[in-house]
Formats: C-alpha cells, sequence, structure tokens
C-alpha cells in the first residue's frame, strides 16, 4: 500500500472474532488506529473492555485509547453472544491486562477522535450499533470528518440469530436504522461473505506453535471459532475480513443496494432487507416508492486473498 494510512476507529464487542480484527488492525500498516470503543454484545461491556485492553497488551499494540460505551441496546434486553465462551475470548485463561480504558465515555472519545483527524476517518463496527447511533443521534456534525462506515452485520440471505436475522443487527435493530441512514457512504460486511474466509487448519497449528504472543492468540482464538476440529483445526476470520476490506478493498465484490432493517416485533426484526429486484414490484405500484438509503452490500469475496492478507500481517 502506498500513501498516507487509512485513519480508521474500530467499535467492537470483544469476542473472539473482534480480538482477530483488532489483531490486524494494530499491525497493518495502512491503517491508522485512531481509537477502540467498546460496546455490549459478545460478553457484557465491562469484559469487551477487559479482552480489548487483553489483545492490546497481547500484540504489543502502541497505547492506543479505549472507551467503555454502551451498556445495552437502544431499546432491547442484552443479550450475549454464548458462542465465545464465558469470558467472550474462548475462555483461553489470559492474564488480566494492565491497561486501562481512557476516563470518558465512547461516544465522548468517537466524537472527539473523528473531529480531530487531519483525514476523514473510516469507522468500521464490528459489533451491535449502539454506540454508532448514540454518536451520529447527539453529534451528527461528525459525519462531515467520516469517510465511510464498513460495518460487520446484516445478511442478504440467512441469519444466524434467528433464520433471518444476523446477530449484531438482531441485537439492536433500531441503532441499525439509525445507522443507514448516516448520511456517508456505508459498506455492509454482511454474512454472505463473513462466513467464507476460514484460514486453513496447516496456518491455525502454525501460528499456535509461534514463540510471538499475538501471533499465537491469533492461533488459538481460530482454532476457538471453528468450523474445524482439534485434530483439523481450521478457524473463521469473522470480524477481521471487514477489517481486510478497509485495508484492500479489492478483495471484496459489492452491489449498492437499498438496505432497511425490520424493526416489527415477530420472527422478522432485526433482518436487514436487501432489495435486489431489477425493477419495482406491485407494492410499490401501489403504494408508491419508499425512499431506501443504497448500501454497498457484500456479495463476493476472494477468500483466499484475506486469508493470505491477514496471516501475513498478523505474522509479519
Amino acid at each position: 500500500m502506498t500513501g498516507q494510512p487509512i485513519p480508521v476507529i474500530i467499535d467492537c464487542d470483544t469476542g473472539v472474532d473482534d480480538a482477530l480484527a483488532l489483531l490486524f488492525a494494530v499491525r497493518h500498516p495502512g491503517l491508522d488506529l485512531r481509537a477502540i470503543t467498546c460496546v455490549a454484545g459478545n460478553t457484557d461491556v465491562d469484559g469487551v473492555v477487559r479482552n480489548t485492553l487483553t489483545v492490546l497488551e497481547q500484540a504489543g499494540a502502541p497505547g492506543i485509547p479505549v472507551a467503555r460505551g454502551a451498556e445495552r441496546p437502544l431499546i432491547e434486553a442484552p443479550r450475549s453472544a454464548r458462542v465465545h465462551g464465558h469470558d467472550g475470548m474462548g475462555d483461553l485463561g489470559l492474564p488480566a491486562p494492565t491497561r486501562r480504558p481512557v476516563d470518558v465515555d465512547a461516544v465522548t472519545l468517537l466524537r472527539r477522535e473523528i473531529l480531530a483527524s487531519p483525514r476523514p476517518v473510516t469507522l468500521i463496527p464490528t459489533a451491535p450499533l449502539t454506540n454508532i447511533a448514540l454518536l451520529l443521534r447527539t453529534h451528527p456534525e461528525v459525519t462531515r470528518n467520516i469517510e465511510r462506515i464498513v460495518f460487520m452485520g446484516g445478511a442478504v440471505t440467512t441469519g444466524n440469530a434467528t433464520p433471518v436475522a444476523e446477530f449484531n443487527v438482531w441485537h439492536d435493530p433500531e441503532a441499525a436504522a439509525v445507522l443507514l441512514t448516516a448520511g456517508v457512504p456505508i459498506t455492509m460486511y454482511g454474512l454472505d461473505v463473513f462466513m467464507r474466509v476460514v484460514v486453513p487448519a496447516s496456518d491455525v497449528r502454525r501460528l499456535r506453535a509461534s514463540p510471538e504472543p499475538g501471533a499465537r492468540l491469533g492461533g488459538e482464538l481460530l482454532a476457538h471459532r471453528g468450523p474445524g476440529t482439534e485434530e483439523d483445526p481450521a478457524g473463521g476470520l469473522g470480524d477481521a475480513g471487514a477489517v481486510c476490506a478497509v485495508a484492500d478493498p479489492a478483495g471484496l465484490t459489492t452491489q449498492p443496494l437499498p438496505v432497511e432493517v425490520s424493526l416489527a416485533p415477530g420472527p422478522t426484526r432485526g433482518q436487514t432487507v436487501v432489495d435486489r429486484r431489477p425493477r419495482p414490484g406491485e407494492s410499490e405500484i401501489h403504494d408508491g416508492t419508499r425512499e431506501q438509503p443504497l448500501v454497498d452490500v457484500a456479495l463476493d469475496v476472494d477468500e483466499e486473498r484475506y486469508v493470505k492478507l491477514w496471516l501475513s500481517v498478523v505474522e509479519g
């Protein structure tokens, strides 16, 4: 990569795959990670802060400011993702971090770092979007210095929290709906590509045997993520793919499409409704066209390219 590093801020709920994203972001020379904000999701928000600081220590990262954010969604009760273990980080028994979060809340840190950046910032939310919604509603002036928002969330086809809803959007659908009206370019890195970027077992074994703490942590996290077994420990990059897409957008195929979030109670709540029709349907003909924001929806990914990129940066 040539030119100046891309200023980025990650909003996360660390989380095994958020940790993989952080390991990549702090080591990629083309990314200037200006801040990390934490939100309840994979575990409670205090656990997210602890896990985030732990990853930074294990990676030997510089003193990046980390802030505690929302401890629950805007409306829903908090519902942690249990697939990440009791501590949200695969129950690896990592030592408690000696680093501490900054003494301001996540929204304050987001506003400060976005407006202070000499170049427009790319926001990378890999978590429920509560912090981002609060920021956009409280400080809409930040949008003038946001280049793009690349969020891990949503799905065109199949969900994981429900048959149609992806976890991050399902956890706080109202916040996701606010994000989609931010008025800045948005890329949706959803489950359709999220599930496909998998590190082969041979690479995971090599990472787990590494003498370098950050690379070794990456291997342990990948082994926890599956879809492999202890004997064949292939592991999905998950959220880290969204950060790869910022560092190397040519590996992602997107299409600008109308997207809205289903907010009604019932089985579709939290679904990202992506309109891929070539022309209006009977509903629009009879009831009038509804203006939906266009989002660059990820439809295809070069899996091998992103696996090689992530490995080269984390081991490099």
